[in-house]
Parts: C-alpha cells; sequence; structure tokens
C-alpha cells in the first residue's frame, strides 16, 4: 500500500482511500482531501516534517503522521 508519505517532490498522485478514526478522518477531509483529489507535492521540509502540498488550488502543509493515513492510487 503506497501512502502520500511515500510521495516525492514534484510527483502528482491521486487520493484511492483515507485511512484513520473519527475526528482524525473528518479532519482531513475537510482540508479538501477526500476519494478522487488529486494532489500535487510541492516540496519537504529539511527535517522531513511537514510537506507542503497542492489540494483543490490551495497550499496545505500537512505531517507526515496525517500523509501516512492517505491511501494512493
Amino acid at each position: 500500500m503506497k501512502t502520500l508519505k511515500d510521495a516525492k517532490v514534484g510527483q502528482s498522485v491521486t487520493v484511492a482511500k483515507l485511512h484513520g478514526e473519527g475526528a482524525v478522518k473528518r479532519r482531513i477531509m475537510d482540508m479538501g482531501i477526500t476519494k478522487g483529489t488529486e494532489i500535487l507535492v510541492r516540496k519537504v521540509a529539511p527535517l522531513g516534517d511537514p510537506m507542503e502540498l497542492n489540494v483543490r488550488g490551495y497550499e496545505l502543509s500537512l505531517r507526515k503522521a496525517d500523509a501516512e493515513m492517505i491511501e494512493l492510487a
């Protein structure tokens, strides 16, 4: 299973499924990350956390722990 955490800088990926429970999953969905959404990985911080993403036309910073819950197609 490939997750968003494994995506490389400059790579464009598509969300296949969201993992996680309750409030955590809801928060990810509220950020606009849902099944079928295309995400562009813009950059990753020097120490690897957080990642800067382009989602639905806006910039989003996401922790690696949250990125692990996003399965890619």
